[in-house]
């Protein structure tokens, strides 16, 4: 299972997600230098059902990793979720750029999407590996006979 490099990618995309939940997403700071107010990702419910379902779609990918076809549609499924996520945040960037401080952390998305769509095209190559195992195995099989 971590033998392969798209595991890898899997388990980073999953870190970064999940460590979106405990994690702030914005400080508004004051006139003396002090944070006012801190923004949470969880405190948004929109933003905690996203994260927790991008973190449970890219765990099941990192499961299932003896069914390669369900594990591609996983990866780009939370890729997919996850770009609306990013898009999200950056509408929230843009809208209140001058009265908010985000963090470093408004780009674990986009770190996330990279990494499972990597994964993705890591889990296609295998399957296409096996499935020209397969036809040189059958193609052998009939030259015997």
């Amino acid at each position: 299972m971590w033998q392969r490099i798209q595991t890898l990618y899997l388990a980073i995309a999953t870190a970064l997600m999940a460590s979106l939940l405990f994690s702030l997403k914005a400080v508004a700071p004051g006139a003396d230098g002090e944070f006012l107010q801190q923004f949470r990702y969880v405190a948004y419910i929109p933003y905690l059902i996203l994260i927790v379902l991008i973190t449970l779609l890219d765990l099941l990918a990192l499961t299932t990793y003896r069914f390669r076809e369900f594990q591609m549609r996983t990866a780009v499924l939370a890729a997919i979720i996850t770009l609306a996520l990013q898009v999200w945040l950056a509408v929230d960037y843009f809208s209140t750029m001058d009265t908010v401080v985000f963090r470093i952390t408004a780009v674990f998305p986009l770190v996330s999407l990279i990494c499972d769509l990597l994964a993705a095209r890591g889990i296609m190559s295998d399957i296409m590996v096996a499935e020209s195992v397969n036809r040189l195995r059958s193609s052998r099989k009939k030259r015997r006979r």
